[in-house]
């Protein structure tokens, strides 16, 4: 860091000639703004003001044997300092930094002052005590070191002062940082939280965004459409379409489901009266097989079997007088009948002889 001299040159002698008694001197480097020329004149330093015009000519200038360029602006100067921690692998870095400004050219020229930093950081390892601030942290801690450090170095510069030569230094501030591998790792986590952080949100969004799908959903197609429609990503006339074939479409489908009802419907009538026919003539054909029948028992049993009605085929089977009067006659019934004799109440006699009886 050139600062406050910014250059130094050494300067030739400055020969006459014979036809021309007056010198000047050739090869002055350009004055930089904010910068002063200081000559060596003898063993003297003398400044040549900035706000004087140049004069190539003048003594001092033709009689200097070197000439120094200094800096007389303000500047804010920054000093570093390693501070160790807990850990032996971690270290801390105090940045201190000063205010400067040149008060004397002629001294800093003298005292040959090139880089500030080297005396501000030799005033910084004038402070025993200093390191006794971070040595009981983890680097974790820093927060905890910052303070302390600069309540450290406020106290410091206000007791033992900086102090340059030719200068007037102040100290400003205090900053304590980790190490660049720290600073590295601690970057390192926080991109990998930053991108868990950012996967955990926009799952965060996908889940919200099919909880309101689903729920949309679940108000029906009318809904979802209509909302389509309000974002302008369905047409009206496309839905119009749509609904009206599967309008027609369900009243197609509800007409054939109602036809094949009625037909599942005709077919079991059909099935049970062909069940009923076929047990009635197996119950006459039983009848017809046996000697003696109750055909009053056996007519209210076939409509306790029809419900109450009558079969069809069977209509002639259904009259009890008929069921009565056919078969053939037995001779004893003859006998009974020409005697005069009424045949015991239930329709049937179990024996001839009882007609004689």
């Amino acid at each position: 860091m050139n600062y406050p001299v910014i250059a130094e040159h050494i300067l030739a002698t400055v020969q006459g000639t014979w036809w021309s008694r007056r010198r000047r001197r050739d090869g002055v480097p350009p004055l930089p703004p904010g910068a002063v020329y200081v000559f060596r004149v003898g063993g003297n330093y003398r400044t040549f003001s900035e706000g004087m015009v140049f004069d190539p000519s003048h003594p001092d200038v033709l009689d200097a044997t070197s000439v120094s360029l200094v800096d007389t602006r303000a500047r804010l100067v920054d000093v570093e300092r390693t501070l160790p921690s807990v850990s032996e692998a971690d270290n801390f870095t105090l940045r201190a930094s000063f205010t400067c400004q040149v008060t004397d050219p002629t001294v800093v020229a003298r005292q040959g002052v090139i880089d500030v930093t080297v005396p501000l950081r030799a005033y910084l390892m004038g402070d025993c005590d200093l390191p006794r601030v971070s040595a009981g942290h983890r680097v974790e801690e820093i927060n905890a070191v910052r303070t302390e450090a600069g309540h450290r170095m406020t106290a410091y510069s206000a007791i033992v002062p900086p102090r340059v030569a030719g200068m007037s230094i102040e100290f400003v501030s205090a900053e304590v940082h980790a190490s660049q591998e720290l600073r590295d790792w601690e970057q390192k986590l926080r991109d990998e939280r930053r991108s868990w952080e950012l996967q955990r949100g926009q799952r965060d969004f996908e889940t919200q965004d099919a909880l309101r799908i689903a729920e949309l959903l679940s108000h029906g197609s009318d809904h979802v459409d209509a909302f389509g429609i309000a974002r302008k990503e369905i047409d009206v006339t496309e839905v119009a379409s749509r609904i009206h074939r599967i309008t027609e479409e369900e009243s197609s489908r509800r007409h054939k489901a109602e036809t094949g009802e009625r037909a599942h419907t005709q077919s079991l009538e059909t099935a049970e009266a062909q069940i009923r026919r076929e047990m009635l003539l197996t119950l006459l054909r039983q009848a017809a097989g046996s000697d003696y029948v109750d055909y009053h028992q056996m007519l209210d049993q076939v409509l306790r079997e029809t419900g109450g009605h009558s079969a069809p085929g069977i209509g002639a089977a259904a009259d009890p007088a008929r069921m009565v009067e056919s078969g053939q006659t037995r001779p004893g019934r003859a006998a009974a009948a020409r005697d005069g004799s009424r045949a015991p109440e239930g329709g049937f006699v179990k024996d001839e002889d009882d007609l004689v009886d």
